[in-house]
């Protein structure tokens, strides 16, 4: 027998569903799960079922068609296809507890879809979907747009979307203590910096190179307890970052705050540079600068940092200007009128 997953809409009618069904049962064809999604065309039935192996997809659509079945998707499906929708969808939640900053992968996984594009800017009309496309505001700034061939997307999947969004949202709005799973597999904690965190951030500091203290802070050296201190606590709308492996800062990212413009700066250690660490850090600055009301935010580092550069273009940032060593560029704030245009009237 062969795992096959077929959706087909029927008739909103009584009776219909067990037409179709009858059809497929008089193949052979053992119905393993169903789901049913209603909508204005209507009711859009989805089947994983287990046929005999000599069943082919042309046999399959045509008893779809004789039980009254249209607009069919047909496809061979995977043996973890068993796991009901709810359970799958639970599952995806608890994953986004541990790692807010997984809500795209979570969606690819949830909808089964081929590409999720996040996008640093805000939609411009109202999240919904049509047939293949999906769009999301992402709450931490931004949108998704979740692309599909086939099947088309229903109201169903875009309400299980959108929850799982929601509970994004809400995860990124409650404490700034989160796991962090990495790529690789390897978890670590981010939260907010205090003053207790002086000694953490000193060992950052000394176990980082100097070639990556340079990209930091330009002029090269480490900073004293002063400057540190004031790192750790910035004032105003300021705020820092830590991301820890058990008791080590291995990672801090700083907002400072000049007027309504704000500065963001990243220091990762050595060994845990390129793991993704820098880019999650950064995701929750710009979402921090969008809740304080920012207008915008800058990045000075070294000319021949590409991969700073290059993950602050992946988030938004515009080209960089250069002078001499120094490369600085601007990161747009969702929702915000970029720096030097003119708001509309």
């Amino acid at each position: 027998m062969a795992l096959w997953r077929i959706r087909a809409t029927v008739d909103d009618r009584p009776g219909y569903l067990s037409v179709l069904t009858a059809s497929l049962a008089l193949r052979s064809v053992n119905i393993l799960a169903v789901q049913v999604h209603t909508t204005e065309a209507g009711a859009v039935d989805d089947f994983l079922v287990d046929a005999p192996d000599s069943m082919t997809e042309a046999e399959l659509l045509t008893a779809i068609a004789k039980g009254r079945g249209r607009d069919a998707f047909v496809s061979r499906a995977e043996a973890q296809g068993l796991v009901d929708q709810p359970t799958r969808a639970l599952a995806l939640a608890g994953r986004l507890v541990h790692d807010p900053d997984g809500l795209g992968e979570a969606l690819v996984a949830l909808l089964d879809a081929t590409e999720v594009r996040w996008r640093p800017e805000p939609l411009t009309t109202r999240p919904g979907y049509e047939a293949g496309r999906m769009t999301l505001a992402d709450p931490a700034g931004g949108s998704f747009e979740v692309l599909r061939r086939v099947p088309a997307f229903t109201p169903a999947e875009y309400a299980r979307a959108q929850a799982l969004i929601e509970l994004s949202g809400a995860l990124r709005r409650g404490d700034d203590r989160a796991t962090l799973l990495l790529p690789d597999g390897a978890e670590l904690v981010v939260r907010a910096a205090t003053m207790d965190d002086l000694e953490g951030v000193r060992g950052l500091h000394a176990r980082s190179s100097a070639a990556t203290l340079q990209r930091r802070y330009l002029a090269g050296g480490v900073p004293g307890d002063a400057r540190l201190a004031r790192l750790l606590e910035p004032a105003a709308a300021g705020r820092t970052l830590l991301a820890l492996a058990g008791d080590r800062v291995v990672a801090m990212a700083t907002l400072l705050a000049e007027g309504d413009l704000g500065e963001i700066a990243m220091l990762v250690e050595d060994d845990w540079q390129r793991r993704g660490i820098g880019t999650a850090l950064l995701r929750r600055v710009l979402a921090l600068a969008e809740q304080s009301g920012f207008a915008a935010l800058t990045a000075h580092t070294a000319a021949d940092n590409v991969a700073m550069l290059r993950t602050l273009r992946r988030l938004g940032a515009g080209e960089a200007d250069r002078d001499g060593t120094m490369a600085s560029v601007t990161l747009p704030i969702p929702g915000h009128t970029a720096v030097g245009e003119q708001a509309p009237v």
